[in-house]
């Protein structure tokens, strides 16, 4: 089995919990592979091991991903994946986790599950964005799995953002930007603004206004099919789009198309874990005094 592993580098228990991963996945039948960029901020003894070796990018012959932090590290992961059919797994050693779900005290149980197949696949939908002009800082990774958020930029003024869907003009929202997002991404910034909490196999998009100045605007489920068209208006010439951790700036005379893409990200998961249960524990549903 060919494993990659990534992570971020961060003083503390991050790295230490990786160092632990690493000494679990060397007892084991499998090829491990560190990405090179991380691996070179790190000054562990292990790594001298010369059953470890590097990746800069991945390729089909690959079989599992491990991410070593919390969600926004599984965020950056997914870019190596591109549209590999290469599951991908979190280790969370992070706060929340709806993405990264392994609990850093189940870490070697969970990786012998999955050496012995004990899993399931959860595949997840992603969004890619078209510009007009286009964007050379959009072109080589123009897909994102939690939103694309489009905001405000330089300024402190609302701006306004025309969107159509399907070609129907829907509103303009005036607004600190607005959030695109999928099911996977329902529970992430699009649920601080005010957005539903949406199951991972459910195939919808969100579009939720940050801080609409319009108070009858409200966050709005449409089909994942449909195709989202933006123009931002607004005292600046630039505003910024988000596609998960990628921030790039666009002029205010670029229209911006926004649609599901044709393929998906595999999220591995033990067979203890759901999404109902994370939901559960993650947001404290139930927690109160009278159950």
């Amino acid at each position: 089995m060919k494993i990659a592993v990534y992570s971020q580098y961060f003083d503390g228990k991050s790295t230490e919990y990786f160092e632990q991963l690493l000494e679990i996945l060397l007892t084991k039948e499998v090829s491990v592979f560190i990405e090179s960029e991380f691996r070179q901020k790190l000054d562990l003894p292990l790594l001298k091991d010369k059953r470890l070796q590097s990746f800069t990018s991945l390729d089909e012959s690959f079989d599992l991903l491990i991410s070593v932090g919390g969600d926004g590290t599984i965020l950056r992961a997914v870019t190596f994946l591109r549209d590999f059919s290469i599951p991908i797994v979190g280790i969370n050693t992070g706060r929340l986790g709806f993405l990264a779900t392994i609990q850093v005290n189940h870490v070697e149980l969970a990786i012998n599950e999955i050496l012995k197949g004990n899993y399931k696949i959860s595949e997840r939908s992603l969004l890619t964005v078209e510009t007009n002009p286009k964007n050379m800082a959009l072109q080589s990774i123009n897909f994102a799995l939690n939103e694309v958020a489009i905001s405000r930029k330089n300024t402190t003024s609302m701006i306004s953002v025309d969107t159509h869907l399907d070609g129907e003009y829907l509103t303009s929202y005036w607004s600190d930007g607005l959030i695109i997002s999928t099911p996977t991404g329902s529970t992430g910034y699009s649920l601080s603004c005010g957005g539903p909490v949406i199951t991972p196999d459910t195939e919808s998009l969100v579009l939720t206004p940050i801080a609409p100045h319009n108070l009858n605007a409200r966050p709005l489920v449409i089909p994942d099919a449909t195709v989202i068209q933006l123009k931002v208006n607004g005292r600046e010439d630039n505003y910024l789009i988000s596609l998960d951790s990628r921030i790039a700036t666009l002029s205010n005379d670029t229209i911006v198309t926004i649609k599901k893409a044709n393929f998906k990200i595999k999220m591995l998961q033990v067979l203890e874990e759901s999404f109902i249960d994370t939901l559960r524990k993650k947001l404290l549903w139930g927690e109160d005094r009278r159950n």
